[in-house]
């Protein structure tokens, strides 16, 4: 009891309506849904010249101490890893593309880091996110939402590649797009009856649907790992390349992991507070300085850990839908993407389809947020739209952002309505807009 007092006073448990009990149990969940990064990066990093060993246990351990520090001293219900996209930027556009050495490319991430928390000690990271009106933080929620459903789609094998519509229909034919299906069935059953912890139970039921599929009909959805628990391997640690890195040649490839980097939290800041109920009538998100700087200063970990830059992931709404308001979900999850590393070649064998049926319920929740969207007038709504319609479709939160945010600049130009527009808006812009032209 006196410790359950006890955290209760860290982590403002009654203040936010939540208890212990609900806070692990977030945790769990949100760790479960973005647990794939202990596998999906070292995949990725891999083509970049990384060994696999050493890079499952640096995405486990870039992504498990900014965890905590968010948990701890910023109490929000944010995880954070090693960023999906940003990954693999630095290896087919830097290492591949440019012909760049992986230690310079961490040594890229590092600066990154550095300069984005300098823009949040002078105040103007947090001054961004407060002069983005509502229309748009509304919509940048619901495209997050809408992207994590359609990573979900593709996992579940739903939806596919085409080289005629881009995108088409999945086959129902497939053992692995039935055994997502039948998960996806259980968990929305689940979350219709109210029974707590619908989505880890959703992901543990897939898995074991996986596992029979495996077993029975061949879909090899689960293979046995070789060993259970295993040493990290921490050879790749601070073997990054700064002063190769601060060469003036990479100064536009360091300005747009920066543009993305900035960008892609600031979405997920306002989408995963909005979905815990954390932020005030006109969006404002409580100690928002403290997690704007944890996750600056988790790209300087990243880099340093050789695991790629490190950010704020949107699969945290998977918590937050679980009950998760504070940051003892965030300690949960730090904490076991720690137990993480020993325990790797177990974890990455829980198949995406496992995963798949979560991610789409959470973005099915997400969607809520469209009540708070009008469509009175139309150089308010209709960037709102573009915003919320761009994310998942460029598979991009910064590229959706970049595009709300011009067409609410030029609508409101066009109109005659510049001082309507925050002052801070219209450099944005046009930084958005430079972005875009290079």
């Amino acid at each position: 009891m006196q410790q359950q007092n006890s955290l209760d006073r860290l982590f403002d448990l009654r203040g936010r309506g939540t208890n212990v009990r609900t806070e692990v149990l977030a945790g769990v969940v949100t760790f479960l849904t973005m647990a794939y990064i202990i596998a999906v990066n070292p995949g990725i990093l891999r083509d970049a010249g990384l060994p696999r060993e050493a890079t499952i246990a640096a995405t486990c351990l870039a992504a498990a101490i900014p965890t905590l520090l968010m948990g701890f001293w910023a109490n929000f219900p944010i995880a954070l890893a090693p960023g999906m996209g940003l990954n693999a930027f630095l290896t087919y556009s830097i290492v591949i593309g440019q012909g760049v050495r992986w230690q310079t490319a961490m040594g890229i991430v590092f600066i990154e880091g550095v300069l984005i928390a300098l823009l949040v000690l002078v105040g103007a990271r947090e001054a961004v996110m407060r002069a983005i009106p509502v229309s748009l933080k509304t919509a940048i929620g619901v495209g997050i939402g809408l992207f994590i459903a359609f990573i979900g789609l593709q996992h579940a094998g739903w939806v596919v590649g085409s080289e005629a519509t881009m995108v088409g229909p999945g086959s129902f034919h497939r053992v692995p797009t039935l055994v997502a299906t039948a998960g996806l069935l259980v968990t929305a059953a689940l979350m219709a009856a109210r029974v707590r912890g619908a989505l880890l139970l959703g992901v543990i039921a897939t898995t074991l649907f996986a596992a029979v599929a495996t077993q029975f009909f061949g879909a090899k959805m689960l293979s046995a790992p070789r060993n259970i628990l295993s040493l990290p391997d921490l050879s790749t640690f601070g073997r990054l390349d700064i002063p190769g890195a601060l060469s003036l040649k990479f100064a536009a490839t360091i300005f747009a992991f920066l543009i993305s980097d900035f960008f892609d939290t600031m979405g997920t800041v306002v989408a995963v507070g909005r979905q815990a109920g954390l932020t005030g009538r006109d969006g404002t998100t409580p100690r928002l300085r403290r997690v704007l700087l944890v996750d600056s200063l988790a790209a300087v970990w990243g880099g340093l850990c050789a695991a790629s830059s490190v950010t704020s992931y949107v699969e945290s709404a998977a918590g937050v839908s679980e009950g998760g308001r504070t940051g003892l979900s965030s300690v949960v999850v730090g904490l076991l993407f720690l137990l993480a590393m020993f325990f790797a070649p177990l974890i990455a064998a829980v198949p995406q389809e496992a995963t798949a049926p979560a991610l789409i319920v959470v973005g099915f929740l997400m969607l809520g947020q469209i009540r708070e969207l009008t469509l009175d007038r139309v150089d308010d709504a209709f960037p709102a739209f573009i915003t919320l319609l761009a994310i998942p479709l460029t598979f991009s939160i910064a590229r959706g952002i970049a595009l709300g945010f011009l067409a609410y600049a030029l609508l409101h130009l066009l109109r005659g309505r510049i001082r309507e527009v925050p002052p801070l808006l219209w450099p944005i812009a046009l930084l958005f807009a430079l972005s875009l032209a290079l």
